[in-house]
């Protein structure tokens, strides 16, 4: 019976590639794919990567249509970047609640008290709040672009344990807003050594979004990107993987003779995985949900994230 229904499961999916390609013709659409989402869609991506990778991506396209399988900031990125091109993402409920934890008032307060300071934004942020912003950041560039601010005091937005870490890598004063990714903060220091009795040769490669105690344990920190070309090239034949299981995906096609644990099964983001081949299919049958974003909103967050693609 199961294999019957996986078998049934895998025809469908055979279907709805075919129907893909041939819709991604019609529309002269790009499918960008986030390392986090689900395997059936990173396979049909022109592009898998992270926020800066994307974002790149969707500022250079000479597509029509940009399909952004991701969370809705990173199609609002997409769309700011790309003004000209029709943005749609496969659901609209793909939400960050990191990006949710702060609001313009708030932000505007904050920047009141503090006039000299420059606003650095994780990318993980609305449309608003970018408009808001001196300069944008990926967690990949993250350092890089605070050590390029013309200003000594920083306003850190929204992720706190990230700023926790550019804090160590910076003479700046870093006024770091309260906000966390639900995923990445969910990962104890526990976990982490219970992980490492189990798998004493493996070596534990963890994401800045973590906790300042969890990144403290790791043998490498970085990015999603960085974390996958880390394991591509070492030596080490086996990993504990601190970083949303989605990244799997990629580790194993770059590795398939290394071994990953990730170090709980919980780093799973629910937003990011409620994308799926059958809704990537439907969004672009129907050209729906659509990315707006307001030109003056569109026009202030635009500075800000073309700041960041020019830091070296």
């Amino acid at each position: 019976m199961e294999a019957l229904a996986l078998e049934r499961k895998a025809e469908q999916n055979r279907e709805l590639r075919e129907r893909l390609m041939q819709l991604k013709k019609e529309r002269n659409a790009i499918i960008l794919a986030h390392y986090y989402q689900r395997d059936e869609i990173q396979e049909v991506a022109d592009f898998r990567g992270d926020s800066f990778l994307l974002a790149q991506k969707a500022a250079e396209t000479d597509a029509d249509v940009i399909v952004f399988c991701g969370v809705h900031f990173m199609g609002e990125s997409a769309k700011i970047l790309a003004p000209n091109k029709t943005v749609i993402i496969p659901d609209e409920r793909a939400g960050c609640p990191m990006a949710d934890m702060v609001n313009v008032d708030g932000l505007r307060k904050l920047k009141a008290q503090h006039p000299n300071a420059k606003v650095v934004t994780y990318i993980n942020s609305s449309a608003e709040i970018k408009a808001e912003t001196d300069i944008c950041c990926t967690s990949a560039n993250a350092v890089r672009v605070v050590n390029s601010v013309d200003a000594e005091e920083i306003i850190w937005v929204p992720d706190k344990n990230l700023g926790h870490y550019v804090q160590q890598k910076t003479d700046k004063k870093m006024i770091i807003w309260e906000g966390y990714c639900n995923t990445h903060d969910m990962l104890t220091v526990k976990d982490v050594e219970e992980m490492k009795a189990k798998h004493p040769n493996a070596q534990f490669v963890v994401h800045p979004e973590c906790r300042p105690e969890v990144v403290a344990l790791g043998d490498f920190v970085g990015s999603t990107t960085a974390i996958i070309k880390y394991c591509k090239e070492s030596d080490c034949q086996e990993f504990i993987v601190g970083t949303e299981d989605g990244t799997g995906y990629q580790l194993r096609l770059d590795s398939p003779n290394k071994t990953f644990h990730f170090a709980t099964k919980y780093l799973v983001c629910p937003n990011m995985k409620v994308n799926n081949l059958k809704k990537l299919v439907k969004c672009l049958e129907t050209m729906q949900p659509q990315i707006y974003v307001p030109e003056d909103v569109a026009s202030k967050a635009r500075l800000s994230l073309e700041r960041m693609l020019q830091v070296k």
